[in-house]
Formats: C-alpha cells, sequence, structure tokens
C-alpha cells in the first residue's frame, strides 16, 4: 500500500530564505496547489490562544498562508470554535477579543476572523455519519458552509488527548459547544487523594463548579456538573488531578478521530503541523510551561493522520529540553527514543487516535518523510 506523503521542513534560516519563505515553499511543495481555490471559502483552522498563554502560534505565519490563498484567488478567513470552560474564548465577543490581541485581526492577518458557532457556540450543522461511537457531529456552521479547509497546527502536549495535533484541531477544534460536551463526556477525571495538598488551584479553575476542597484539605469532584474538560488536569501542580488510565483518553482520541472525519469527509483539506513551542499542555490554558523538546520544524501534508503520526515520531526522537517538565520526570536522563507525551501525561494512550483514524478511513499511520 502506498504510504502518505509528509513534507518537512526544518528551522534553519540563511540570507533571504526566512522562516515565512520556507512555509511558503513548504506547502506548494506539498502539493497545495492542486486544490482549485479561486472563488472558494476557505476556512482556515487555527487555535488563537488563551491570553496569558505565549506558546500560541504567531500571526505571522497565518498571514502567509492568507497572502497565498489570496494570490489563488481563494476567499479566506480565520476562525476557531467556542470552548467549554473559563476564559475568554467562550463566546464570541470575548473570543474575538482574545484573537485580535494576539494579533489575529484583519490587519495583520490580512482576512476577516469568524467564530464558527456563532455567540455562544449554538450555531453548527449536525453531520450524518454513524460510526463506532458517533451517530452524528456537531461542526461549527461557518466551518461546514466553507468550500476547502486549511488546518494550521501548533503540535504540542496535552492532559487528555497525550498530544494536539491535525486531528485534535479539526475533531475537538471545530465542533460547536455541545460537540465539545460529548467529546468530553465519559473522560471525567478522578483525584489521586494522597497527592492532593488542598491548594485548591483545581477549584479555583473549575468553570463548572464541580470540585470543592474539604475541610480535610482534599479536593473531590461532583461528577454530576462535571464534563470532562480536564482543566483541573491541567492546572494541577501535584499530580493529584488525572484521568483512569486510558479508558479516558482513549474514549476521547477515538471520538475526535470521528469528528475529525465528519469535518473534511465532503471537502478538500491541507493540514500544517507547526512542531515549535511542543510545551507539555495544551494552549487552552492560560498559562505555558517551558517546551519539553527543542524546536523542529515545520510539515504539512493532505493526510491528517500520516501528518500526526510523523509529529510524534520526530518529538520522539527528539532529546528532552533542560529545564523542562519532561526531564522533571525522566531524572534528566536521556529521552531521546522515549514517548514524551506518555512521559508527561501517562494517563494519556495518544496512539488510539491514529488506530482509529486509521480505521474509519480518516488517513494513513504509514508515511514517507519528505524533507523540503
Amino acid at each position: 500500500m502506498e504510504k502518505s506523503k509528509v513534507y518537512f521542513t526544518d528551522l534553519r534560516v540563511k540570507p533571504g530564505l526566512n522562516l515565512l519563505k520556507k512555509l511558503n515553499n513548504l506547502i506548494i511543495k506539498a502539493g497545495i496547489k492542486q486544490i482549485d481555490f479561486e472563488k472558494k471559502i476557505v476556512a482556515i483552522k487555527i487555535h488563537f490562544g488563551e491570553p496569558g498563554n505565549l506558546a500560541y502560534l504567531r500571526p505571522n505565519y497565518a498571514a502567509r498562508i492568507v497572502k497565498f490563498l489570496k494570490s489563488e484567488k481563494a476567499l479566506p478567513f480565520l476562525t476557531d470554535c467556542n470552548t467549554l470552560y473559563h476564559g475568554k474564548r467562550a463566546n464570541a465577543p470575548e473570543h474575538l477579543e482574545a484573537a485580535f490581541e494576539h494579533g489575529y485581526n484583519p490587519l495583520v492577518a490580512g482576512c476577516p476572523v469568524i467564530i464558527a458557532d456563532g455567540i455562544r457556540g449554538g450555531e453548527y450543522r449536525e453531520i450524518k455519519l454513524d460510526l463506532e461511537l458517533t451517530g452524528s457531529a456537531k461542526i461549527g456552521s461557518a466551518i461546514v458552509d466553507s468550500d476547502i479547509i486549511i488546518t494550521m497546527n501548533h503540535f504540542k502536549g496535552h492532559e487528555l488527548t497525550g498530544f494536539g495535533g491535525a486531528l485534535k484541531n479539526l475533531g475537538m477544534g471545530c465542533a460547536s459547544v455541545g460537540g465539545k460536551l460529548y467529546l468530553h463526556s465519559g473522560t471525567s477525571p478522578v483525584i489521586t487523594e494522597e497527592n492532593c495538598t488542598g491548594c485548591k488551584m483545581c477549584e479555583r479553575y473549575c468553570a463548572h463548579d464541580a470540585i470543592k476542597v474539604g475541610s480535610d484539605k482534599i479536593a473531590r469532584i461532583d461528577y454530576e456538573k462535571c464534563v470532562g474538560c480536564g482543566q483541573c488536569v491541567a492546572v494541577c501542580q501535584y499530580n493529584a488531578a488525572g484521568f483512569v488510565l486510558n479508558h479516558s483518553s482513549e474514549l476521547a482520541c477515538r471520538r475526535i478521530s470521528e469528528y475529525a472525519l465528519a469535518v473534511v469527509r465532503d471537502k478538500p483539506a491541507f493540514h500544517i503541523n507547526f512542531i515549535v513551542d511542543v510545551s507539555p499542555d495544551c494552549d487552552c490554558w492560560d498559562t505555558n510551561d517551558v517546551p519539553i523538546v527543542p524546536d523542529i520544524g515545520i510539515a504539512a501534508s493532505f493526510d491528517p493522520v500520516a501528518l500526526d503520526k510523523a509529529s510524534a515520531d520526530m518529538v520522539t526522537s527528539s532529546p528532552g529540553l533542560r529545564g523542562s517538565k519532561i526531564l522533571d520526570k525522566s531524572g534528566e536522563r536521556d529521552i531521546s527514543g522515549m514517548d514524551k507525551f506518555r512521559m508527561t501525561h501517562p494517563d494519556t494512550y495518544w496512539q488510539s487516535g491514529i488506530e482509529h483514524a486509521v480505521k474509519i478511513g480518516l488517513g494513513k499511520a504509514d508515511y514517507e518523510l519528505i524533507h523540503v
């Protein structure tokens, strides 16, 4: 069986060839011009970053993609869907403010910014799937109504799925608020009481008032209120909040793959992973820790499954970054060739998302890495 092609460029530059030019060269070599863009509405799906987090992708990258698309006579817009949790991205007005604050605005990017699922997450289309886990997917209307989708993905760690890349940006990122509730259902976190210090960080950050710290200084979760978003896992500094080993992560990863298929099944799609600032946690939180590996490069492909697998393999092959969370866990030993995402979040199993994506026909795990 023919392998999917994944194109890759490192971050080395020289006079006359900066990173924006390298990005442009990469997407052309990867075949993006095979898509007929003329007069087509193109959704550029990107995570704008939570205010306070500085690991999000620089808007200059998006501006270069917009410039290319306009040269192809396309009608591009930047987009994301609203979130479940606390922060500045749970409704469209604040979400737009956050995007603009981070440089994702018409002046910098050169195109409109549209929140795909509307003011409060209620604008979506229900896409029929009838797959193993998902009967139908709730996808933001602006994404469904576009002609073409391009994902720009900050490849980094994630406390529920192990890592976030193209599949997560498609599946979770394009889901409406109601869709995100489904994707998180059945993925409730647990508290390991002997690790809990009663610091109340999880209580303070829970958007659903589902966690209370008792007089015994132990956090407890009200599962009637918990939506499984994982914010408590992200903010806990004592390994007290976590997911049940593999089960919750595996279920979420498989559902996300099915939602990703709903997004790309009926339209051209192209995907770019930026394997830079590989922080241990998601860009959804208002902080970002030291990257777990050195910056690696940028990869692009028509196949989001192969792209994520290649990106994960490159992170696995890399050494850990001194001073980062991952070396706290590894005891400063050489961890080249070790699964950095499982080391950072041992209760996750990112491989299940890749395996399920292959099973449902979203893409291939076997790839050919082509250096540009």
